[in-house]
Formats: structure tokens, sequence, C-alpha cells
């Protein structure tokens, strides 16, 4: 068996720093289409900037993951699992570019301005449109809970990797290499 490899720190953090925004972003999602009032205000003001922090933040982990050589999967594991690994991945840096544009130009197109903080909003990337502003508005939702969905069967994997097969794929997320394999690289 091959020594345990490790993503790089980088990776790692941004991983879980997105992992965190992205779960508490569909949360916020949910909670913000069942609620009224100020609390409604509150929750738009958190969910548009969040927003934007996710797709800068997944195009800075789309280059990283393009510029760093990542883990290779376990040989033992079968053909259709390494697919599946791999066209998750691909789905799931789809869906944290493609939800966040699909928010910005619904708002656009809704002629809402994208605040990300008081006195700075962004510019619209879609012309206003009440129709593409609906269209969007339902593209949006989907894509929210196709994400949701495809982090469920995420965490799925990680748990089977960490707790039934054991085959080191969690732990090269989770945590750096031993002492004594950073002291080997080092030399």
């Amino acid at each position: 068996m091959r020594p345990v490899e490790h993503f790089p720190l980088f990776a790692r953090i941004l991983h879980w720093l997105m992992a965190a925004m992205i779960l508490t972003m569909l949360f916020v999602g949910i909670v913000m289409v069942t609620t009224v009032g100020p609390a409604y205000h509150q929750l738009v003001d958190l969910h548009r900037p969040l927003g934007i922090c996710i797709l800068a933040l997944a195009l800075v982990r789309l280059v990283n993951r393009l510029l760093i050589r990542v883990p290779p999967l376990p040989d033992t594991l079968p053909p259709a699992l390494r697919t599946a690994a791999r066209l998750s991945h691909i789905v799931l840096y789809a869906l944290m570019i493609a939800l966040p544009l699909v928010g910005w130009g619904m708002l656009s197109a809704g002629a809402y301005p994208v605040a990300m903080w008081p006195g700075f909003a962004l510019p619209p990337i879609l012309p206003h449109d009440p129709a593409l502003f609906a269209l969007l508005r339902h593209l949006h939702t989907w894509l929210a809970l196709i994400l949701f969905g495809v982090v469920l069967v995420h965490l799925a994997a990680a748990l089977m990797h960490g707790l039934l097969l054991r085959d080191d794929v969690l732990p090269s997320m989770t945590s750096g290499p031993p002492a004594d394999a950073r002291k080997k690289q080092d030399a």
C-alpha cells in the first residue's frame, strides 16, 4: 500500500472554510424563504455577500485544484466509485460557482443591489427583466436543492471512507501528514 498523502494545508483550509460557509448559506436560505419582516431583510443582507464570498473562494479553490496535485484515490476503490468521486467533485465545483452567479444574475434582473457592505454594491450582471428574474429565482432554488443533496452525498462518502473503508481518504482532508512523514518530505 502506498504511503498516505494529504492535501496541502491551504487546500484543507479552503475546503473546511467553504464547507462551513456553504452549510451556513444553505440553512440561511432555507430560513430566509420561510421568514417575513425585518428578520427576512437581515438574512438577505447576510445571504448576498456570503454568496459572493463563496463564489470568490470557489474560483480560488478551482485554480488551486488545477495547479496542485491532489492525493490519489486508494487502489482498493472500485472503478465505479472512482468515477462517482470525480463526477461529484465536478458537480460540487460547478454548483459552487453557478449558484452564486445565478443569484447575482437574479438580483440584477430584479433590479436589486448585491450589497457587500454598507456603501458598496456589486454592479448588475444582467439587465432588469422581471421575467428573467422569475426564471432565475426558480433556477436558484433548484440549484440550491441540488447542492444540498450533493453535499449530503459528499458527507456520506466522507463518512464511508472514514468509518467503513478506513482508507485514508478522510484523513487526507482532515489532518496533515504525521510528523515523521513531514520530516521525510523536508529531507
